[in-house]
């Protein structure tokens, strides 16, 4: 059985756990197929499986490969993302970050992971996809984003003002910093930190929160996922920046873009005995007040 391994790079602090991580995979006879910048950081430091291969783009992620783990926080398992497109192939995410809530099992939980992908009894949860139509070419190959994807103004330039259509008709004109198109799994990111709404992974919707607005009357929205959002531009500056989780590219405010649900999903694994419920509580602290 082959699994894909992706890591940006290994902190000194990260490699005791990381020789842990390889060791049960060669005990568990799972045969590693490692990013090949990676594996050129950790070959001559960590001991690797003497059947280890590597890999430099997603087209050599193949039908072998039953997963494909992540190791590192909610940014590597974003580039992950971008990784496995639309091969169907699941991300389990092992948290050598900070909060890891996209990855979400901790290092402490690395044996009971490998063990559930030996034995099949992990859960593998369909996520939702948000696509980028522009009329440039924007982000390559990959045009969609797990969390979400935002305009927003650049740098100290003044407040821009977004005009957004739902499935052509116009629903309003936001004068703000940016506006963000959040996923449900992106509920939970960016969109939350500007006082968007939480929503379950697998509620069919987009929530459409704006960065700053210069209105107070405007307020975050939630809107299904079937709808076609659309965007035009108006700014004193002659560019803006268009985001798709944690990539960026600056375009002209005359740019044409439209979000849209991506046509394939995502499959993220988590241990069963994991739930979003558990999540909440254990990275954001729900439920731990001690009125309680």
């Amino acid at each position: 059985m082959k699994v894909a391994i992706y890591s940006r790079v290994m902190d000194e602090d990260q490699r005791q756990d990381v020789q842990l991580f390889f060791d049960e995979l060669n005990k568990q006879k799972l045969q590693p197929v490692i990013f090949h910048s990676f594996f050129e950081q950790i070959n001559n430091i960590i001991s690797l499986p003497q059947d280890s291969e590597t890999f430099h783009l997603s087209e050599e992620i193949n039908s072998e490969v039953e997963a494909i783990i992540s190791l590192g926080g909610d940014g590597t398992l974003l580039d992950t993302v971008t990784l496995v497109g639309n091969h169907h192939v699941p991300i389990m995410g092992i948290n050598f970050g900070r909060l890891g809530f996209l990855a979400s099992i901790g290092r402490d939980e690395v044996q009971a992971a490998v063990k559930s992908l030996v034995n099949h009894s992990f859960v593998a949860d369909k996520r939702t996809l948000i696509h980028l139509d522009s009329n440039l070419s924007l982000f390559g190959n990959t045009p969609y984003g797990l969390n979400e994807f935002a305009i927003h103004k650049q740098d100290i330039a003044p407040m821009i003002k977004i005009y957004t259509y739902l499935n052509g008709e116009f629903l309003n004109t936001y004068w703000a910093d940016g506006l963000i198109v959040a996923t449900p799994t992106g509920s939970t990111g960016y969109s939350l930190s500007c006082n968007g709404p939480v929503v379950f992974p697998d509620s069919g919707s987009f929530v459409m929160t704006p960065v700053a607005p210069h209105n107070l009357n405007v307020r975050p929205i939630v809107v299904p996922d079937n709808n076609i959002i659309s965007f035009e531009i108006e700014s004193r500056s002659d560019q803006v920046i268009c985001a798709l989780d944690s990539r960026r590219e600056i375009v002209n405010k005359d740019v044409q873009l439209a979000v849209k649900k991506e046509s394939f999903t995502l499959s993220l694994i988590r241990l069963s005995e994991n739930n979003f419920l558990q999540t909440l509580r254990n990275k954001l602290t729900w439920g731990l007040d001690k009125r309680n």
